[in-house]
């Protein structure tokens, strides 16, 4: 038994922890536990927690059923009650394997691992940061009534309802509790719109963080008698949410997207790892944006007059919120702070796969050495659909079908993702597009019904 492991269990009699739930996700990335008696975490160290992976979505068939979860002692958190005070409950996130030992394939945490592990092969560790938005709604959406905002607020406005106050301060406790550091809290452009942005970590632990952050939020949503949703465009009149993330890779000490020649200060490490990124953008967008709501975030009116914030079209710019990619401007003598910044992924994304794609593909353009095209630096979405074709500029997937047959198409996708996986999130979103389809939506009633 190594030394972190023999921690977590000090640690587990030293605060009278009496149940201790195991984490992990499934493909679509919902969370997924089991709960442990203290008792049982040494065996499930050296041996895991078997289960029947054939019922979790994406990992196995009926034939091949038996999976191993192993907790990762690193991951261990006590989880803090409502009132902010640790609790008798811990948490640990799992690798899931195979009865021999082998990793599984379909498991989101491992696909993140192994691009992680290329990454590290050519002398890079990455690192990330989330700005998680969601709105806060009156309602449980279980009801069936249209969703009602908690406030009328807007950007950067103090909260107009009280819970939403009590809701950001206490959300921030319970993220700091758990290690979760918060640069950022604040209320967005919406109403009722939340956005709380994390400090910089290791990819991994980002996806794992985001993984807590999500279930955090709906629990103290609930002791608010709020609800909180990530769902990308829960209005039709208001913005969407996204989850930002702002990426960079790290040679050692040294920032490797950073060179102070450059008028950006990027580096051609950088500038490679944007092209591939922008390359495989069309193909990686039913990772990062998966649901059918997603693409109604990701719209966007063209020549209204008004900055689109959610990104449509494939291109990069320097401090240009309309564009895919955002390269944020460079703090002198913060060589560490150089980073790009990617608008599309959502927050209702598999955080491990929506990573995993976004530094696979741009580990491939530096593989490659990807030529960066040039850079955006007006608002795109006041440009015609002419001139963006003039410059070069694609339109990202207009909806899931055309997401999923760009992901179909793709090469890079399956090596990144792997082909069990590969195969059953496209099944499955091949799926959800039809079961939509079939759906008669209430803006059909409303223009047809009455004048057919």
């Amino acid at each position: 038994m190594d030394r972190q492991q023999q921690f977590v269990l000090r640690t587990i009699e030293e605060r009278d922890i009496t149940f201790v739930r195991l984490w992990f996700t499934d493909v679509l990335g919902f969370l997924k536990a089991v709960a442990i008696a203290p008792a049982e975490l040494e065996s499930a160290f050296e041996e895991g927690i078997g289960f029947d992976g054939s019922a979790i979505q994406g990992f196995a068939r009926v034939t091949e059923a038996d999976m191993v979860a192993h907790p990762d002692p690193t991951t261990f958190q006590v989880i803090p009650e409502g009132n902010g005070q640790p609790s008798d409950t811990a948490r640990m996130f799992c690798d899931i394997r195979m009865p021999d030992g082998q990793p599984s394939w379909s498991d989101p945490r491992h696909v993140l691992r192994r691009v992680l592990a290329k990454a590290s092969d050519m002398g890079f560790s990455c690192y990330t940061h989330p700005e998680m938005e969601f709105f806060l709604l009156e309602d449980d959406p279980a009801t069936g009534k249209p969703p009602r905002p908690v406030d009328n607020g807007g950007y950067f406005d103090m909260p107009t309802h009280a819970s939403a106050r009590d809701f950001r301060r206490r959300a921030v406790s319970a993220l700091e509790a758990m290690g979760i550091s918060v640069e950022f809290s604040h209320h967005e452009v919406g109403p009722g719109q939340q956005e709380i942005d994390l400090r910089y970590a290791d990819a991994l632990t980002t996806a794992d963080n985001i993984m807590t952050f999500r279930h955090l939020m709906k629990e103290v949503a609930l002791e608010e008698n709020v609800y909180a949703t990530f769902m990308p465009k829960p209005f039709t009149e208001h913005p969407g949410s996204g989850m930002h993330t702002h990426l960079s890779l790290f040679e050692g000490e040294n920032n490797a997207f950073h060179d102070p020649t450059d008028e950006l200060s990027l580096s051609k490490t950088a500038r490679h790892f944007i092209a591939g990124i922008l390359h495989h953008a069309r193909e990686l967008t039913a990772v990062t944006n998966q649901w059918v709501n997603s693409y109604k975030r990701l719209y966007a009116f063209e020549g209204e007059g008004e900055m689109s914030e959610a990104p449509a079209w494939v291109c990069w710019g320097h401090a240009n919120r309309s564009a895919l990619i955002r390269v944020p401007q460079y703090s002198p003598g913060k060589s560490s702070s150089t980073r790009l910044e990617v608008r599309s992924p959502d927050p209702s994304a598999n955080p491990y796969l929506a990573l995993a794609v976004l530094i696979g593909a741009g580990l491939k353009g530096i593989e490659e050495e990807y030529t960066l095209p040039p850079g955006a630096e007006e608002d795109v979405s006041l440009l015609t659909s002419r001139e963006r074709r003039a410059m070069g500029i694609a339109d990202l997937p207009h909806n899931l079908y055309e997401a999923i047959t760009c992901l179909e198409e793709s090469e890079v996708m399956p090596e990144i993702l792997g082909e069990h996986l590969f195969d059953y999130f496209l099944q499955n979103k091949r799926q959800e597009w039809v079961n939509y389809r079939a759906r008669v939506t209430p803006f059909e009633i409303e223009s047809y019904l009455g004048v057919l």
